[in-house]
């Protein structure tokens, strides 16, 4: 059994599932809440630990990133992710959900409208923007979700957040209904959006039809089925569906440690710059999640650069890497035998600050 790999047997089938810890993408069907998906997975893969990242309405189909085993770890880190969706707006009628099951609250006409000031409104509708979170939503206030309080026939103030739509396209126009395709930012309520768009054309209108087609590096023609699980098939079959921790977090930073060093980090020990080796060799903001790896790639924890207590003088010599790093290193055009010093640091030493790569997540080489 690798590294990094649940021994589960399925009560199912019997059969033992090899299921690595990281991130499986689900195609969520309709009908089906994001908790309920997870709650199968949990229970036919028999592990203990699954969540999700980014919930999808009853109603929306499409992609759910279900998080395996310490891939729930990930889940402040992925949320970040952007999205894209597939969605219909039926204009001329307004809903007390902003989509189609909510009851009717207004009916209006739209043979006035043309498609030339449908598509000014909705190309207009792109970039940064306010946007207050609907009644019915999972969104928080004073600690209680709002669709409770919605469903009591109750409105609460809510702060409007920040929202970008980065890209806004129309791929259908029938009037009165209104195909599109959406990437935008975590936190956009696409029902809140089509309201808006309704608004400014003074017709009204809401999202008849969503679909989720990405989120991040997950796409919604790569995903895996609830049949496909709920049959036990082993889920490394669906190497496309599933993405390990270190591929979830491919787009940070990384720095590689020894044999002797990646124990320590396993136990939480801060490590000194002097003993880790940049993949990247640049320097990052503070604020930075930096991936340590063993030699053999493996991701051992997150960490944060952070000023190494009582140091104020230049950078530590690094132990030079270890043969199997180079070899790497090589193959992704370095010079074998060149030393990549950490983010900052020179082998006659600058002056800067010594600093130490604090743990913030371990994860032990379960990737």
């Amino acid at each position: 059994m690798m590294a990094g790999m649940l021994e589960d047997v399925s009560p199912v089938t019997g059969i033992p599932l090899a299921t690595r810890h990281g991130v499986l993408n689900v195609c969520k069907p309709a009908g089906w809440t994001s908790h309920d998906v997870v709650a199968r997975v949990r229970r036919l893969l028999q592990v203990r630990k699954v969540g999700h990242a980014g919930t999808l309405d009853p109603d929306a189909t499409g992609v759910l990133p279900v998080l395996v085993g310490q891939g729930t770890r990930l889940s402040s880190v992925l949320v970040d992710w952007d999205k894209e969706y597939e969605a219909v707006l039926r204009l001329g009628q307004e809903t007390t959900t902003q989509d189609a099951t909510g009851a009717v609250t207004r009916d209006c006409p739209t043979h006035g409208l043309s498609d030339e000031t449908v598509r000014a409104v909705m190309n207009d509708c792109q970039g940064e923007q306010w946007q207050v979170p609907p009644m019915y939503s999972a969104v928080k206030v004073s600690g209680q979700p709002l669709y409770k309080a919605a469903r009591k026939g109750k409105t609460i103030d809510r702060q409007a957040r920040a929202v970008v739509i980065y890209r806004l396209e129309i791929t259908k126009l029938a009037l009165p209904s209104v195909t599109f395709l959406v990437r935008c930012s975590k936190g956009t309520y696409i029902r809140t959006l089509c309201a808006e768009i309704g608004q400014r054309l003074g017709v009204g209108g809401h999202l008849s039809r969503l679909t989720r087609v990405r989120v991040g590096p997950l796409h919604l023609d790569r995903s895996v089925s609830l049949d496909d699980i709920v049959h036990g098939q082993d889920l490394m079959q669906h190497g496309d569906a599933f993405l390990s921790l270190d591929d979830a977090v491919a787009h940070l930073p990384a720095v590689v440690v020894g044999a002797d060093m990646a124990e320590k980090v396993c136990h939480g020990v801060p490590l000194s710059e002097a003993v880790v080796w940049s993949d990247t060799g640049q320097d990052n903001p503070p604020s930075t999640l930096i991936r340590v790896k063993d030699e053999k790639g493996r991701l051992l924890a997150l960490g944060q650069w952070v000023p190494s207590p009582g140091q104020t003088q230049g950078h530590a010599f690094p132990q030079p890497p270890p043969p199997s790093f180079l070899r790497t290193q090589e193959s992704r055009g370095g010079r074998q035998g060149q030393a990549l010093f950490p983010p900052g640091a020179s082998p006659t030493g600058s002056g800067s600050p010594v600093r130490q790569l604090q743990m913030v997540k371990v994860f032990g080489g379960h990737s």
